[in-house]
């Protein structure tokens, strides 16, 4: 699989990546073996980046995440975590997380963006990884801390990034109006934005993207497939958007975008995982990935081609937004196995 590397930095992602919320029991349990069999597949399929943060089932998932990848050579993979929600004792736990993990609560987030937090916060995810060094350290969505964020965290991840501790260093969010913020009034090297360049929603070309373009940083995407409504060949009613109960306008819409899909030879979710690298600015597409057949699907859809043309006629039906870049398509030399 194709690495893109992010520029002024020796850090290098493949072009598909692995989300690890799962492996921290987004939502439901998923047993130690299985999370176990998902990253194998993954790295069977030839992913060679993991995303991952201490807010992913309060460290389970970096633990399980770490135990999946010792005795990989640690030159071959790159992996990234994020900070500002620190792990901390819970005085009064009530027996399970309330932020959708499904895993004990005996310790509780503490959002802190202060230099000594960003500083435990590594420190807490190298011991729980079992890893030497994060290769990408992110501010894990600082939407209502920017001040903090900006003033204390990113100089103390730029510190450490000068040191050589860590690779590179960013933000990633919902939105993509701070990012472009962080991109151009802060050291940070790579955002990682969530649902607002896909299929569906392309507001990220009034922002993050021209940034990104402008100062030659680099965005990864993740969202792509907006909680689920791009996930199907055929979206239906019921589906969410955005982690909410689709619209039936979006659903129509996804409807006719996956119609379009299927007279050009391919699908709505193999388009949805191309559809990001149409932007040069965009080096990777990280999904969220449960099971090993999952892994193994996800990494068939991103080596699917998907026609050029597909994009024009997505434009010309007024589907995606007429400056979704014309002259970029998926810029990949090679396909996954």
């Amino acid at each position: 699989m194709r690495q893109r590397r992010i520029p002024h930095t020796a850090v290098e992602l493949t072009e598909l990546g692995f989300g690890t919320s799962a492996l921290g029991n987004l939502y439901r349990a998923t047993p130690a073996e299985d999370a176990a069999a998902t990253v194998e597949a993954a790295w069977e399929a030839g992913i060679r980046y993991f995303d991952t943060a201490p807010h992913y089932g309060l460290g389970l998932s970096e633990s399980r995440l770490g135990a999946a990848l010792r005795h990989r050579p640690r030159a071959e993979y790159t992996v990234s975590s994020k900070v500002g929600r620190l792990l901390v004792p819970n005085e009064h736990p009530r027996g399970v997380d309330t932020e959708g993990f499904a895993v004990r609560d005996d310790l509780r987030r503490e959002w802190d963006f202060s230099r000594d937090g960003v500083l435990r916060s590594i420190e807490a995810t190298l011991e729980r990884t079992g890893l030497d060094r994060l290769d990408v350290v992110y501010l894990h969505d600082p939407d209502d801390h920017w001040r903090q964020a900006a003033d204390e965290a990113m100089p103390a991840l730029a510190d450490l990034r000068d040191q050589g501790v860590v690779g590179a260093v960013g933000a990633g969010m919902n939105q993509s109006a701070m990012l472009a913020r962080f991109l151009r009034e802060t050291a940070a090297d790579v955002v990682m934005l969530a649902g607002r360049y896909t299929l569906l929603d392309q507001s990220a070309l009034d922002d993050v993207l021209p940034a990104a373009e402008e100062l030659g940083k680099s965005v990864v995407a993740v969202g792509v497939f907006n909680s689920g409504l791009l996930s199907r060949e055929r979206p239906e009613e019921g589906m969410t958007y955005d982690y909410r109960l689709a619209p039936s306008a979006l659903v129509a819409r996804a409807r006719a975008i996956a119609e379009v899909c299927a007279a050009h030879g391919t699908t709505l979710p193999a388009a949805a995982i191309a559809f990001p690298h149409s932007h040069p600015r965009i080096i990777n597409v990280t999904l969220g990935m449960r099971s090993a057949e999952q892994a193994t699907r996800n990494a068939e859809l991103h080596g699917r081609p998907v026609p050029e043309d597909l994009w024009d006629d997505l434009r010309s039906q007024g589907l995606i937004r007429p400056d979704v870049p014309a002259e970029y398509g998926r810029r990949r030399s090679s396909r996954c196995p």
